[in-house]
Formats: structure tokens, C-alpha cells, sequence
């Protein structure tokens, strides 16, 4: 059991029960996934661009990424339906704690100038997304071998019904946000 899923029974969800004074011990707020997903711009004139790309995040996360194509054609982005724009992961469980416990501990003090994130990101349903402008920081990501700086979006979906819960219940784990 990996270190963060720990903290979460440990520690975390006792708090939790007090704090927001929850009756039973499912109304407490849990992670559900996380997705990865990335744009990219360059797939309709550069099929290797896709597959590196997904082969980043597969690289990063510790599993295949799938990859996402477009649903119609767009000729303002000279986009037809069926190109390939993008590639994404969700990982849930194990692997979703070990991604977040490597995110936190590893990779976000890596981020230059990072003062934390965003504090205001959330989607109103308990969901938190932010995103990266470089892959760099992964230290699964090979710096030779990276042709060009690609950013990601990252999705942390909770079972919270409000911001102010899935803001604590990050924030208990460990997220930094911005003060």
C-alpha cells in the first residue's frame, strides 16, 4: 500500500469524519481518479508527435495512454474528424496514490518559480484540474530524448459535494496551494 493511501485512513479521513462532523464513514470525501491528458497541436501534419506524446504520459504514469481523436472536422484548425489531437490517461487505485505521491513529494518542488497552485480551480463539484507547461520535472522523462516542451492537464476527481471539502482533503494530503 503506497504511503499517501496510508495517510489517507490513517490520519486524513478521521479528521475529515470531525471536521466537516460526517455521521458514517462513507459520506467522507475519497480520490476517485486521476487523469492525465494532453492537446496536441501537431498531430494532423505529424503522426510521431502523437506517438511520442503518448508515449510520455505513458512513461510518466505507469500506464498506456490511450490515444484521443477528433470528432469533427474543423477546417479553421484544418482538423478532420477521426486526426489524432490528443492523449490521455486515468489512473485509479495504487497507481492513482503512487502518480499523486510522486506529483507532490517530487515533481511540483521541481517547478521553477512555483509559489503552489491555484487555490480556485476547482470545478464547483469537488473535481481540482491544473496543468503543467513541461514534462521535464517527471524524472521518468528522459531529457535527451525530448524533442520539444509539451505541457499536460492534470484532473483530480473526489466523491466531495463541495469545493471547501475537496479543498481540504487535498490539502491534507498534501497539495500545495497557493497562500
Amino acid at each position: 500500500m503506497s504511503q499517501l493511501k496510508e495517510k489517507y485512513q490513517k490520519e486524513i479521513l478521521p479528521e475529515m469524519m470531525k471536521k466537516f462532523s460526517y455521521s458514517n464513514i462513507n459520506e467522507a470525501p475519497k480520490l476517485v481518479k486521476v487523469v492525465l491528458s494532453r492537446g496536441i497541436s501537431e498531430g494532423t501534419s505529424n503522426a510521431k508527435a502523437v506517438d511520442v506524446s503518448a508515449e510520455e504520459l505513458s512513461q510518466i504514469s505507469g500506464q498506456r495512454a490511450s490515444i484521443r481523436k477528433g470528432k469533427k472536422s474543423i477546417a479553421n484548425f484544418k482538423l478532420k474528424g477521426g486526426d489524432p489531437v490528443g492523449a490521455m490517461v486515468t489512473l485509479r487505485g495504487e497507481r492513482m496514490y503512487l502518480f499523486l505521491n510522486k506529483l507532490i513529494n517530487i515533481c511540483l518542488p521541481k517547478v521553477r518559480d512555483f509559489k503552489g497552485l491555484n487555490p480556485k480551480s476547482f470545478d464547483g463539484r469537488g473535481n481540482y484540474s491544473f496543468g503543467l507547461k513541461e514534462q521535464l520535472i517527471f524524472p521518468e522523462v528522459d531529457y535527451d530524448k525530448v524533442d520539444q516542451q509539451r505541457g499536460m492537464n492534470i484532473t483530480v476527481a473526489t466523491t466531495a459535494k463541495s469545493d471547501d471539502e475537496a479543498r481540504e482533503l487535498l490539502t491534507l494530503l498534501g497539495v500545495p496551494f497557493r497562500k
